[in-house]
């Protein structure tokens, strides 16, 4: 396991379209993902013990976000030939397991990962309503191991950006595993 961190906020950046199959047997859009004030696309996966650790507060923290019209697109891109957790029919078990609240979609090329310059799982992408970004940090204060009273950091932009429109200046990198990439042909 690599543990990487992604780069910090490029504000103003534009949210690339995508068309990903979900595990609800539809086709999922930027225009069809997207809430009134914004969105917040995550790279994350099944396998990721960082992404496991902080499953439950994604969740907690996406349907907050909801009553702020903040929607949410959990996106996987990782390679499931090298790792069988991440399959498209694990990914419907986990979903169904922990009463995912958002679309949870493949990218099977890897080219969204690609377009959104994503590097490891968790990583999150915070978007106002005129889709630029605004956040790209960690979802909150403990890390992995979860910590009673933790700052919530994405929950906080992400209220902010729905309010204002405009993400903290001051973000914190998230922290994850490396996106598991297809052997180049």
């Amino acid at each position: 396991m690599v543990s990487l961190q992604p780069p910090l906020c490029d504000f103003g950046w534009k949210a690339r379209e995508f068309n990903l199959l979900g595990i609800d047997g539809k086709y999922h859009t930027l225009e069809s993902a997207r809430g009134p004030n914004g969105l917040l696309v995550m790279f994350i996966c099944n396998h990721c013990p960082y992404v496991k650790s902080i499953r439950d507060r994604i969740i907690r923290d996406t349907r907050e976000l909801q009553q702020f019209g903040i929607n949410t697109i959990a996106i996987m891109s990782n390679d499931p030939a090298d790792y069988a957790e991440d399959s498209f029919d694990n990914m419907k078990l986990v979903a169904e397991q922990y009463s995912y609240p958002f679309p949870y979609v493949i990218d099977e090329t890897q080219q969204i990962a690609k377009d959104y310059g994503a590097v490891c799982t968790p990583d999150f992408f915070g978007f106002n309503a005129k889709l630029e970004l605004q956040y790209r940090g960690r979802l909150d204060a403990s890390r992995k191991e979860a910590a009673p009273d933790a700052e919530r950091d994405l929950f906080n932009a992400m209220r902010q950006v729905a309010q204002t429109g405009l993400g903290p200046r001051e973000q914190l990198a998230s922290m994850g595993c490396s996106i598991k990439w297809k052997d180049e042909v």
